[in-house]
């Protein structure tokens, strides 16, 4: 009877998380994280030393890249084709990597599509010079080797990376619980650094970065990150920043030229048609690509005039399509001890440079080996110079003649072979100089790596000419600005609207509508059985308008939003939550920064920006406290060139004051505009009836009970231009019963009103 066979049981539980750790390790550790050393996968590294093996340089002819791929897969990375041939592609585009490690030719996608490269078996490739960088010194003992996968071939476990590529060209990657985004950076900048740090290893970050100036990649699209952006970036090795496309105003035209970093440049223009069909950017009217070989990024946004803010309009399309992308940083790494970890920048620079520290000394102690090697053959084969006879004697006579050599001249096994391997021509004298010459070569060049790794200083001087060297041969300038915060900010509602002049008409009984143009007469229209106009304004469609109440309570309304004045309008209190009974004084539209004087008939008053009386609540801003009994008279725009303001009490006393006397609020009871004794107005005997502005050029018109008004020019008011809060003086008889105060001033003031 045959043993049985000896089963361990596990729990399901612990072979799940044992597997599960497995393929977690495997993924973080052989697919997803890029190594320090040399910055690649494992899928790049093969790549690129399977085209090195098939000697395709950067000198030699192209090849398929089929035969690449399937070297790849069938030597050292047994996956997928087209997972190993896009891993190519990626390295190829020289949109995708700032320092492309491939050569393509044919077609290997665009920025616009960087899925649309052709098969493999149409597309050649060979390496590019800056890949010699990654792979020039893998034959000279700095590096380990391991098997691969099936034990047929051995395979680099890193190359010896001349420069820290990780920072060149950036990465990202997806793993188990982890993931990888680093960004491209400038070549210059980053071995500047990375020299700086080898002379001062006590650097920090604030060193570092006045050489780093931030991420850099292949197009100069503008990078959008503050210097806190940027020190927590590289402090932490975490953070995130923005791209913005590079655009520039043509007449009535924006021309987008480079776009941010892997944004499609298809998608951005179905972006912006879609805003465009649903009239949220009415100011654009036409939307071309006119991208070519020679120029394949060229988006043309065409405006209605060259009176359109293009700037405003890009800030929109930034906030609200791939014109600005946010991108995160995640400078997650193989370290040199084997397992992932999130480096700052300088740690990344140092530990990088520990690695470099230790691939040069491998390979000068390569090297050293094979000097020492040479050399002792040399010393062996100068010896048959000494005596040729004895050993073309020993050769010719002996049956062992190694051994006897050996004996004869005290040589070692590799001597003596060496010898006997001398062809009959090269015995003459002429070849003995040679290798005397040779060996005096040698002896100089162990002497000087003996040097180099016997003195630290030496070290770093020869890894530092290194880096010069390839500063010289690749070194570009930044071509990312770096800009400190973007406005970009979406249109609201008011800002998409075509603006064209309105006229705002409020009636007596609070009905509220919108005419267009500012020709139109308020008074002419029709209005619901005895309701009469109340008042109006004069402003822009993408404007809001706001609506004082009796209370001293101030609503606003979306211009836009109002009914038209075709017919009679809504009710304001429809759209409003006033309180019962109120009456709706004044109707005003306008701009932030307009000033208007505000007053009421218990002679109290202030001058306010319009926006201290927008309110987004439906109840309102309480805006003005009105005494006991008083009412709240209309208000006045208030003019640059306005200098008095006229007061007049309902039994006819005149008050002119300058402007400047009434103060600035935000809100409140304000100040006395003109004196109404206390107990006279609570009688209901005297109060103040109306209030005007006026210019030094304007005139004052006064129009009386009955027919007829009275103007007076700013030279005939003298007798009434008194201090703010004083009585007045008396009109003159037959003009003390006043309906009404108008200011009469010059066409183009009207127009400035206006």
């Amino acid at each position: 009877m045959k043993d049985q066979e000896q089963i361990t049981s596990i729990s399901l539980k612990q072979y799940a998380e044992e597997s599960y750790l497995n393929y977690a390790m495997y993924v973080i550790l052989d697919r997803a994280l890029p190594n320090i050393g040399d910055g690649l996968k494992p899928v790049q590294r093969r790549i690129l030393y399977a085209m090195s093996e098939l000697g395709l340089d950067a000198g030699s002819k192209y090849k398929k890249s089929a035969r690449t791929v399937g070297d790849v897969i069938g030597k050292f990375h047994p996956h997928g084709d087209g997972a190993a041939y896009e891993a190519m592609v990626l390295m190829a585009q020289n949109f995708s990597f700032k320092y492309p490690f491939v050569d393509g030719q044919g077609n290997w996608g665009s920025q616009d599509d960087p899925k649309s490269f052709a098969a493999m078996r149409y597309t050649e490739s060979k390496l590019t010079k800056f890949a010699d960088l990654l792979i020039s010194e893998l034959k000279s003992g700095t590096v380990d080797w391991q098997p691969n996968f099936d034990g047929s071939l051995l395979e680099p476990i890193i190359f010896p990376a001349k420069l820290p590529s990780i920072l060149l060209n950036g990465t990202s990657g997806i793993a188990v619980g982890m993931a990888t985004d680093i960004p491209s950076h400038n070549i210059n900048e980053v071995i500047d650094s990375t020299i700086y740090i080898l002379e001062n290893p006590k650097a920090e970050l604030e060193d570092i970065l006045k050489i780093i100036k931030g991420p850099d990649f292949s197009n100069n699209s503008p990078i959008i990150a503050s210097k806190e952006d940027l020190k927590e970036i590289y402090s932490t090795g975490k953070g995130g920043f923005k791209i913005q496309a590079q655009w520039a105003q043509e007449k009535n035209q924006i021309v987008i030229n480079a776009l941010p970093y892997q944004a499609s440049g298809s998608k951005i223009i179905e972006q912006i048609a879609d805003q465009m069909m649903k009239k949220k950017i009415p100011m654009v009217v036409d939307l071309v690509d006119e991208g070519d070989h020679k120029e394949p990024i060229r988006l043309v946004i065409t405006l209605k005039s060259n009176r359109v803010n293009a700037e405003d309009v890009m800030n929109h399309l930034f906030a609200s399509t791939d014109l600005q992308k946010s991108y995160r940083t995640n400078m997650n790494l193989i370290s040199l001890k084997g397992g992932p970890r999130v480096f700052p920048l300088v740690d990344l620079l140092k530990e990088w440079l520990v690695f470099r520290k230790d691939t040069v000394t491998r390979k000068l102690e390569h090297r050293l080996d094979q000097v020492n090697d040479r050399l002792h053959i040399l010393e062996g084969l100068l010896i048959v110079y000494l005596d040729l006879d004895k050993v073309i004697k020993i050769i010719r006579e002996s049956d062992e003649p190694k051994k006897d050599i050996i004996k004869a001249f005290a040589l070692s096994e590799i001597q003596a072979n060496s010898i006997l391997e001398i062809k009959l021509r090269q015995l003459a004298k002429l070849e003995q100089a040679r290798l005397e010459k040779e060996r005096d070569t040698l002896v100089a060049e162990q002497d000087e790596i003996e040097k180099i790794l016997n003195s630290k200083t030496m070290l770093k001087t020869l890894i530092k000419k290194e880096l010069t060297e390839i500063k010289e041969n690749f070194g570009d300038e930044r071509k990312s600005p770096i800009i400190e915060n973007s406005d970009a900010k979406v249109f609201s509602e008011e800002e998409t609207l075509v603006t064209e002049p309105i006229t705002i008409v409020l009636s007596g009984a609070g009905w509220i509508r919108s005419a267009k143009g500012h020709e139109i007469d308020p008074v002419s229209l029709s209005y619901r059985g005895d309701d009469i106009l109340q008042d109006f304004s004069r402003g822009k469609s993408n404007q809001m308008c706001v609506f004082l109440d009796s209370n001293g309570k101030a609503y606003s309304l979306p211009s836009h939003s109002l009914p038209s004045a075709r017919g009679m309008g809504d009710p304001i209190t429809g759209r409003v939550s006033a309180d019962s009974g109120v009456k709706f004084v004044s109707s005003l539209i306008g701009n932030d920064d307009d000033k208007y004087m505000i007053m009421n008939t218990a002679g109290y008053g202030y001058i306010s920006e319009f926006k201290n009386m927008v309110s987004n609540k439906k109840s309102g801003r309480a805006f003005m406290k009105i005494p006991n009994n008083a009412d709240l008279l209309k208000a006045i725009r208030v003019r640059d060139d306005h200098v008095y303001i006229a007061a007049i009490s309902n039994i006819g006393r005149l008050l002119i004051f300058k402007i400047d006397e009434l103060p600035m609020l935000a809100k409140g009871k304000g100040n006395k505009i003109i004196n109404i004794p206390t107990a006279k107005f609570v009688a209901k005997e005297e109060f103040m009836a109306h209030a005007q502005l006026i210019s030094l050029s304007s005139s004052l018109r006064i129009d009386r009970v009955g027919k007829g008004s009275l103007t007076l020019k700013l030279k005939d008011l003298e007798n009434y231009i008194s201090s703010r809060a004083k009585r007045g003086n008396m009109l003159p008889q037959g003009y003390r019963k006043v309906i009404g105060m108008a200011e009469e001033v010059e066409s183009t003031s009207t127009e400035a009103e206006e």
